[in-house]
């Protein structure tokens, strides 16, 4: 489980735009994480700007919830973790292993597996690009399952790990894999610095900044910005004068 000191539910609410009841169900949890998706960006900005990116849960909280900032997946998920263990949901952090690259990868990405009686539902509001929209069901193998305008799949490989499937352009696309080992945050620290500090990695080549929409979601990779609607793209070159305008109208950032 993870907990910060300073981790309030009521201004994780207010955060993510949500308000009402919540209880201790699926319904809730699809709610929220549905809610933070649309109001937390994905983003790479501290590592862009020279910084090792803390995943410790009180630098978390006092980033998102109170500067109103984003993060990627180690900080978002953690965020997302703390209001589940608010709430009463029991959960696993998971490693889960990123296949969109040409070559095998560590299981650098964090995911959630909550329990909610004998289920069990795959959450994520980290992963960029070709993310969840809500939770999934393990049981759901091998079902086409429509979320907002994205397609998915749960399959298993022959290792017998999960792997997390989405329809990009008609052809089905490996995302990444897991299996149910539980994790630990701090699990997360050597690639958390990886990612932070190593010329290799993406979040250090470019900037990343992605928020889901309700009709797609809108992507900063480097210099370009992609409006994703439905099946329309509209890709805008945007020059090193223009990024601070586009950060806080598309996604309301500062640097």
């Amino acid at each position: 489980m993870i907990y910060a000191n300073n981790f309030v539910i009521a201004d994780y609410c207010q955060r993510i735009g949500i308000s009402g009841e919540l209880k201790n169900d699926a319904l809730t949890l699809a709610t929220i994480m549905r809610a933070q998706l649309r109001a937390v960006p994905f983003e790479n900005l501290d590592v862009q700007a020279g910084k090792i990116v803390s995943i410790n849960p009180e630098d978390i909280v006092e980033k998102i919830v109170y500067k109103k900032r984003g993060g990627y997946c180690y900080e978002v998920n953690s965020l997302f973790a703390m209001a589940l263990t608010a709430l009463g949901f029991e959960y696993d952090i998971i490693g889960a292993r990123p296949m969109f690259y040409p070559h095998r990868r560590p299981k650098s990405h964090m995911v959630l597996v909550v329990k909610i009686g004998a289920e069990r539902w795959l959450c994520d509001t980290g992963f960029g690009s070709f993310g969840l929209r809500t939770p999934i069901e393990l049981n759901q193998l091998g079902q086409i399952i429509k979320q907002d305008n994205e397609t998915f799949m749960l399959d298993k490989n022959e290792r017998g790990e999960f792997v997390l499937k989405a329809l990009v352009k008609g052809e089905w696309a490996n995302q990444f894999g897991f299996d149910l080992q539980p994790m630990e945050v701090i699990d997360f620290m050597p690639v958390n610095y990886y990612n932070s500090t190593h010329p290799d990695a993406v979040f250090v080549q470019r900037y990343l900044v992605m928020l889901q929409r309700a009709d797609g979601r809108t992507l900063l990779s480097g210099n370009q910005l992609k409006q994703l609607r439905g099946d329309r793209e509209e890709i805008t070159e945007i020059t090193p004068e223009q990024l601070d305008d586009v950060l806080w109208r598309e996604f309301k950032l500062q640097r």
